[in-house]
């Protein structure tokens, strides 16, 4: 039987190559992003929070599997890979044809001990349900923190599944596994089908997802409660907005601080709660107004 294979680019490949393949299989490797020196880095940062995670308590999460979360606002390293500019532009490239702004979705350190079976093959827009018909709303990466092998529990993807109906269950032979090298990154879209693979092995697999969806959606992990203002307070202003402290579009995140009368503003945009005052805008500015009263999908740029 031939195993389809995930294609692998080399780190340095350009933003329409990344996306020829990804518009083509749904899923790209790319190969060794990170140095060792970095994944040491990520590996120290993340674990000692990884070995206190609790094993999953239901079969699709893993009873053999722990998931870690708040990455952003524990781990330097992690916040450096949210914002890696080639995989952002390539977020920006997918995600902007629906939206005024994209958003982090999810960060989560996936560890896959040994003796873990497959994880159920799905897609990760199932989050919404199944609402959201002819849209994509979320690109998505998985960074290896260990190496990944399909002894160990590499991903299981199935390429070219993105037009593929919601029931369709994917044979033995249509499964592919996404190898790669510790520092290597699976980049992958919200419709194709995949899952944790097996871990046959003696180690653990550790991988970090990190997630980007549309600016318009509820995040999976809630980035606010995840990364608070007091910890966000200080990060760059592109990573707070990334985590939601902006205007997601012209009327999309503001909020009344709940102070006594007449000793606060009753509308402001999220970033109002770092110390940023408002520019005096009740909503958005006039230019996220404009775009979204004369834009549509075929006249929005990326």
């Amino acid at each position: 039987m031939t195993t389809p294979k995930v294609e692998t680019l080399p780190a340095t490949a350009t933003k329409d190559e990344i996306m020829a393949v990804i518009n083509r299989d749904g899923a790209v490797i790319l190969k060794d992003v990170l140095s060792p020196e970095q994944v040491a880095t990520l590996n120290a940062e993340i674990g000692p929070y990884v070995d206190a995670t609790e094993e999953g308590r239901d079969d699709f999460t893993g009873r053999h599997t722990t998931r870690t979360g708040a990455l952003v606002a524990r781990s330097a390293m992690c916040r450096e890979m949210v914002m890696n500019e080639n995989i952002r532009g390539a977020v920006a490239d997918f995600l902007l044809p629906n939206c005024e702004a994209y958003q982090l979705h999810l960060t989560q350190v996936i560890r896959i001990k040994p003796g873990q079976p497959e994880q159920a093959i799905h897609r990760d827009r199932w989050a919404w349900g199944k609402y959201l018909q002819g849209i994509e709303p979320q690109l998505n990466t998985i960074w290896a923190a260990t190496d990944f092998t399909k002894e160990n529990g590499a991903t299981q993807v199935v390429p070219g599944s993105i037009d593929w109906p919601d029931d369709r269950v994917p044979q033995p032979d249509e499964i592919g596994y996404a190898e790669m090298s510790a520092g290597s990154v699976l980049i992958y879209t919200g419709s194709v089908f995949h899952g944790g693979g097996a871990n046959k092995s003696n180690g653990d697999r550790a991988g970090v997802n990190i997630t980007y969806t549309l600016g318009w959606l509820r995040q999976e992990e809630n980035q606010y409660l995840s990364c608070p203002p007091e910890i966000a307070k200080d990060f760059d202003p592109e990573l707070q907005a990334l985590l939601g402290y902006a205007m997601g579009s012209y009327a999309l995140g503001y909020f009344t601080p709940p102070l006594p009368a007449g000793e606060g503003p009753e509308v402001v945009p999220p970033e109002f709660s770092l110390g940023v005052k408002s520019s005096g805008s009740a909503f958005g500015s006039a230019e996220l107004l404009e775009a979204v009263s004369n834009s549509g999908p075929a006249e929005k740029q990326a």
